[in-house]
């Protein structure tokens, strides 16, 4: 065996053994419904707060309206249980289809490292809520989520990490910038999840 492929041997090798500690069950086509889920959301809640005006200029005046706060949040829950629904069932399809279980010691470290910052960010959002600081909540939940997508990498495709940075960027933006809250929850949960899912079904899945 030649040296040229010696090392293509090992190359192989070492990426069966990162495959087989990783959860590759997620499904890139799951990542693309749940930011169209997202952006349809935002749709909403847009439409929700300022009516069918086509207004994009900055606004720095907050909602304190608790029926429209009903109301989004009510938007967000919907989108919030169709994209676990999609993501948990496409999973299990795609693990079904080789022949593998979706529920292993690294699925299990995955919920773990992901439930943290989701369920910490959650409580935060909602004492948020409660203190009526409506204008920190597009910013903390992208923030979150983001954390949530960088501990996840260590578990699954690489790309989550690119993505969960990407997140906590725009979180960031959106604290400098509340009066744009939509606008980068809609780039962050909506674009951004679309081209993740994307390139992990172009890389993955094909």
């Amino acid at each position: 065996m030649s040296q040229h492929d010696l090392i293509k041997e090992i190359g192989q090798i070492r990426s069966l053994m990162e495959r087989s500690s990783k959860f590759m069950s997620i499904s890139g086509l799951s990542g693309i419904l749940i930011g169209s889920y997202a952006l349809i959301g935002a749709f909403f809640g847009y439409v929700t707060v300022y009516g069918a005006r086509t207004d994009f200029r900055y606004r720095d005046n907050y909602i304190t309206d608790s029926g429209i706060i009903g109301k989004l949040i009510l938007i967000a829950a919907v989108v919030l249980l169709a994209s676990v629904l999609t993501a948990f069932l496409m999973a299990r399809h795609k693990a079904r289809k080789n022949k593998q279980t979706i529920w292993n010691a690294t699925s299990k470290g995955l919920l773990i490292a992901t439930a943290i910052p989701l369920l910490t960010g959650g409580v935060f959002s909602m004492l948020l809520i409660y203190k009526g600081a409506y204008g920190l909540i597009a910013s903390s939940l992208l923030i979150f989520y983001g954390l949530a997508l960088s501990a996840a990498s260590s578990f699954t495709f690489r790309e989550a990490r690119w993505l969960g940075i990407m997140d906590i960027l725009l979180g960031l933006f959106a604290l400098a910038f509340p009066g744009y809250g939509l606008w980068f929850w809609a780039t962050g949960f909506g674009l951004l999840h679309i081209v993740y899912g994307i390139i992990v079904h172009q890389r993955y899945e094909k």
